[in-house]
Formats: C-alpha cells, sequence, structure tokens
C-alpha cells in the first residue's frame, strides 16, 4: 500500500476558528482522516506546511508513521519545529493511523496496546463566549449541566489576555467562579483557565480567592514556556495546576516533569506531534504522578476521535475537552457523529479513527478571515 494524495480541507464551523481537515489517499483506495490544529489567522500557513510535506510522504507507506514523523522534523524541519509545523505533523500522522486501522479491521486503540476503559469522560467548553457577566455565566453554565455534562471549563477573566491586571479585574474573575458555583451546586467540576495570561503575582493571589470555591483544576495560569514560574505558582496553591495544550513533543514536556510544575498536563493531539507521540508524552507523565487530560480546541469530528482513541489506551487519563459550540456543524459534515450521554462518550470500536466527514458537506462552510488580534488590541484603545 502506497501513499498518493493528500487533500486539505479549511473550513469555518459557523462561529469561532476555521478548522483544518487532512484526508491521505492510497493506491489500495483506503483513506484516512486527521485534523491539525489552527489557530485565528493563522490556519494558511498551517495548510501550506501540509502541503509541502505531502511530496515527502507520497508513494510511501502510510504504515510507517514513526518514520514519518522523525523525518519531518529531522530532514523537512532540519530540527527546527515550530507550532504551524506540528499541527500539520499531527493532522497528516492522525490520517495515517486511520488507514492503518481501517486496513488492518481494528480501531485505533486496539494498535496501541488496547482500551484500558470503554468510556471517556468529557468537560464542556465553548459554552460561555458571550457571557461577561456573574448572572449570563451562571445562567449558561445551567443550561450546560442540563444537557447532562458533570464538568466544564470556562475563562473567568476579562478581556484583553494581559500578564498584568486590575485588582478589578481579578476580583471579576473571582466573581464569575462564584456564580457558577453556586449555579451549579458542589457535585459539577469547576475548571478554571486562564490562557497563559498571568504573572506569578496575580495568578497566586486570583487561585487563593477562587479556593473556597473548589475548582477542578486552574489551568496555564503563566506562561507556559516559563516552567520555574508555573513551578512557583503551583507550590503557592492548593488546586492542581495544568499545562501543555502550548507545548509540543517529548522535548517540551521533559523539563515539567523534572521540575514538578503541573499536575495535570493538558497535550493536545491536533498539535503535539500526533497520536503517538501524545502516547508517548503520557508515559512519561506516569512515572511523575501527573495525568493526562487531553486539549481539544478542535472539532467535535476527526480531533475530538484521535483524543478518544489515545485516551482509551493510556492508564493516566483524566478527562477530556469537548466543545459544544461545534456540534452542530460536526453533526451536518459527520457521518454518525459522536454522542455525550450523562457526560461520557462511549469508545469508537469501527476500524481506524472511527469517523468519516462527508466531502461534499465540507464544501458548504468555507473559510472565514478573522481580525483577532485587532478586535484584542481594540478593547483597550490605540
Amino acid at each position: 500500500m502506497k501513499i498518493t494524495g493528500v487533500k486539505s480541507y479549511v473550513v469555518n464551523p459557523g462561529e469561532g476558528k476555521n478548522l483544518l481537515f487532512i484526508k491521505i489517499e492510497t493506491d489500495e483506495g483506503v483513506h484516512g482522516w486527521g485534523e491539525a490544529y489552527t489557530q485565528a489567522d493563522r490556519d494558511r500557513s498551517i495548510e501550506v506546511h501540509v502541503k509541502e510535506l505531502a511530496r515527502y510522504v507520497e508513494g510511501r507507506s502510510p504504515f510507517n508513521i514513526k518514520h514519518f514523523t522523525y523525518m519531518a522534523y529531522t530532514d523537512f524541519a532540519g530540527k527546527r519545529g515550530a507550532m504551524d509545523f506540528y499541527c500539520a505533523v499531527s493532522g497528516m500522522e492522525q490520517a495515517m493511523w486511520d488507514i492503518v486501522g481501517k486496513k488492518l479491521g481494528a480501531p485505533v486503540h486496539n494498535l496501541l496496546g488496547g482500551a484500558c476503559r470503554d468510556r471517556i469522560r468529557v468537560y464542556a467548553n465553548g459554552w460561555s463566549r458571550r457571557a461577561r457577566t456573574p448572572s449570563e455565566y451562571a445562567e449558561q453554565a445551567t443550561a450546560v449541566v442540563k444537557r447532562g455534562f458533570t464538568a466544564l471549563k470556562f475563562d473567568p477573566f476579562p478581556a484583553p489576555w494581559r500578564m498584568f491586571i486590575r485588582k478589578e479585574d481579578e476580583q471579576a474573575a473571582v466573581e464569575n467562579v462564584r456564580a457558577v458555583r453556586e449555579a451549579v451546586g458542589p457535585n459539577v467540576d469547576i475548571l478554571v483557565e486562564v490562557h497563559r495570561r498571568l504573572a506569578p503575582m496575580h495568578a497566586i493571589r486570583v487561585a487563593r480567592m477562587m479556593e473556597e470555591f473548589k475548582p477542578f483544576w486552574y489551568e496555564e495560569p503563566v506562561a507556559a514556556e516559563n516552567v520555574d514560574a508555573l513551578a512557583e505558582v503551583r507550590r503557592n496553591i492548593s488546586i492542581p495546576v495544568v499545562t501543555g495544550e502550548a507545548l509540543y513533543t517529548k522535548s517540551d514536556f521533559r523539563q515539567v516533569f523534572e521540575k514538578r510544575a503541573a499536575d495535570i498536563i493538558n497535550p493536545d493531539i491536533c498539535n503535539t506531534g500526533g497520536i503517538l507521540e501524545l502516547k508517548e508524552i503520557a508515559a512519561m507523565a506516569e512515572p511523575h504522578y501527573v495525568v493526562v487530560s487531553p486539549h481539544n480546541f478542535n472539532s467535535t469530528a476527526i480531533g475530538l476521535a484521535a483524543s478518544l482513541q489515545l485516551s482509551a489506551a493510556i492508564p493516566n487519563f483524566l478527562i477530556l475537552e469537548y466543545f459544544v459550540n461545534f456540534e452542530p456543524f460536526t453533526r451536518d459534515v459527520s457521518v454518525a457523529p459522536f454522542q455525550v450521554e450523562n457526560g461520557y462518550i462511549r469508545v469508537p470500536t469501527a476500524p481506524g479513527l472511527g469517523v468519516e466527514l462527508k466531502e461534499e458537506a465540507l464544501a458548504r462552510y468555507p473559510a472565514r478571515q478573522t481580525l483577532r488580534a485587532i478586535r484584542q488590541y481594540s478593547e483597550e484603545g490605540p
């Protein structure tokens, strides 16, 4: 079996960022789907990497997954990795796994050592995008819980994202968390997102004020690349600390484990190098008593499918991200989309990743340009 072509589809799900899907075709008629992580206004640069990397895999076996990722980093990238590169590699790697699973008639998790569980707990994200006040956060959180979710994540801090913030913004974040806790009760897990924005002094002070509301975790309180600052925050608060969505490959995670900077890691299967790389990162985390909660700011189709397969196969899995605002799009473009039942998704058992996309449906969702950086800057004024 040889790879004959690589296609890419940049589409907009109706709100938020564009998504990037990859389809790899073979000379035996077996194809595979993958998804690359995207960031607003950088999606086309990721697609260019996919198109260039396609020349390196055409005519080669889709079974040689480890060789592809090693070659891509060593030869194509010249050992100079970056987000755009790792996103492209991740999507193509997933598509290769999808082909291999279909060819062998097995779900991908069976090729990774088999399942450690038959269902995956998920937390809701994307539900609070338009909330601005404590009452709005409370109302929207209540609606998510009524849908059966037992865990939800949101960023309670006012925009824009800045390292040094006013005390009024600190207090606003605390009040938003308070409102959500009072609305959903003590048995729903609240996951606090910080988006790498704060200096340690703010991160520590705000976390201590939030502790009474018992957050499930405190995600990326400081810049991911400053592992010492992250460890400082972790030492000074009692909420479990998360990092990882902006770290790529095993090399980036080494210091996190060595310096005991996090309790939980959340690498994204669509940007960290793919399924096998994330499995190896999870194996590194295990002897350091660190659990894995895959980040998934991707579709609830391919990115979710790859994350489900990986989550089933690792013993130190915790919980998986699920963007509720992408559901309508996914239902329209997927064959047999996944269903959330009481906060869980069953592990797919179909060969490959376990989900298919309808190319004719993708054509109905053309990509859109965004102006995220300009919008955020304008909130501060000139």
